[in-house]
């Protein structure tokens, strides 16, 4: 197949059906509309079914259906529609529940407005729902990569009966780049045993819930959770690394702003001075064995993020606090430029 040229959206939409998701429900919000859209002219043509629930509420509950039946299934949002969305996250993490949830962020905090961010950094890797959780959670930087990780994100869910999020922004949803469907390779998936999806009498019922009023048996749950939380930290980070072999200076930044990065690491290349980038794939878990190695050599870091800093602990963190950590942002829907993120990198004495 040759390579198409696709929104960063309709990529999401068509890889997700190549991957074998026939269940999507949602609810239209921008800047994330046209996967509804796409699955809606799609999906009744391979099998599927896409339904637009009445809110983001009913959208979470009718995946908590849907993977409990053991079917590939996604929805999407942006946003204040992942916000409404965080209980229901929370029931199908409690029940171990493979699916895949797409947040194409806008501005905020509030309705905000419907230009690029990555505020939703802390909302993704840290508080995403309640009680003692968290989702693996992919960061494309490209239409290509939003495409490969989007089928990547259904295999991990089913490898490690999780949900998968994939956090990306206005930008990458709305912008079109040409996409090469057949560079995607696919997992050995292990057999859904465990699904409630009917049996004829054939063996024990297949119960899924998360309510454990026993506190022992709800402890164990969760401390059974975390030891899968740990293979997947020794097997699932990923991260990008350019021209990090002899930096004095480390960026670290993902998504779209991580392009922006690259170009002003090439430029203060091109100027003498030693710089290069760490690019997250996965924000969790975090690639923080990379970033401890690059400690080791490098004597300064930069974050480069668009919201106010919400990266920069998991930065420090990894690091152990060996070396400074200082950030540039933009928020609100802003976006820094090439110049911008020079301008700090000579400011922080690259050049000398």
């Amino acid at each position: 197949m040759a390579k198409v040229l696709m929104k960063g959206n309709e990529a999401i939409a068509e890889a997700a059906i190549k991957a074998g998701c026939l269940h999507y429900f949602g609810y239209p919000i921008t800047p994330q509309t046209e996967i509804a859209e796409y699955m809606a002219k799609r999906m009744p043509k391979v099998g599927g079914l896409c339904l637009q629930a009445e809110s983001e509420v009913s959208a979470i509950n009718m995946i908590y259906g849907a993977a409990a039946s053991g079917t590939r299934c996604m929805t999407s949002s942006s946003s204040p529609g992942i916000s409404l969305k965080s209980e229901g996250i929370s029931y199908i993490v409690g029940c171990d529940l493979p699916c895949v949830i797409l947040n194409v962020q806008r501005g905020g905090p509030g309705l905000g407005g419907i230009q690029p961010s990555q505020a939703d950094y802390y909302q993704a890797t840290k508080a995403l729902g309640h009680g003692d959780m968290h989702l693996f959670v992919l960061a494309p930087a490209s239409v290509q990569e939003m495409a490969e990780l989007t089928c990547e994100a259904f295999d991990i869910a089913d490898m490690y009966r999780v949900p998968v999020l994939i956090l990306a922004d206005g930008a990458l949803g709305q912008m079109m780049e040409p996409v090469d469907f057949d560079t995607i390779k696919k997992r050995d998936i292990p057999e859904k045993d465990w699904a409630a999806c009917g049996h004829g009498g054939k063996r024990k019922k297949n119960i899924l819930t998360s309510l454990f009023l026993n506190p022992e048996e709800l402890e164990n749950s969760v401390l059974a959770r975390y030891e899968k939380y740990k293979k997947i930290d020794e097997n699932e980070v990923r991260c990008e690394q350019f021209m990090t072999e002899d930096a004095d200076i480390v960026v670290v930044a993902y998504g779209i702003t991580s392009r922006i990065c690259k170009s002003a690491v090439t430029a203060a290349r091109a100027k003498g001075i030693k710089v290069g980038m760490l690019r997250p794939i996965t924000l969790s878990p975090f690639p923080a064995k990379e970033l401890k190695a690059l400690s080791e050599t490098a004597s300064k870091f930069l974050t480069v993020e668009l919201n106010m800093g919400q990266m920069i602990t998991d930065v420090k963190l990894a690091i152990e606090c060996s070396r400074p950590v200082e950030f540039l942002g933009r928020t609100g829907g802003s976006m820094m430029t090439v110049e911008d993120v020079l301008a700090k990198i000579e400011e922080m004495g690259g050049n000398k």
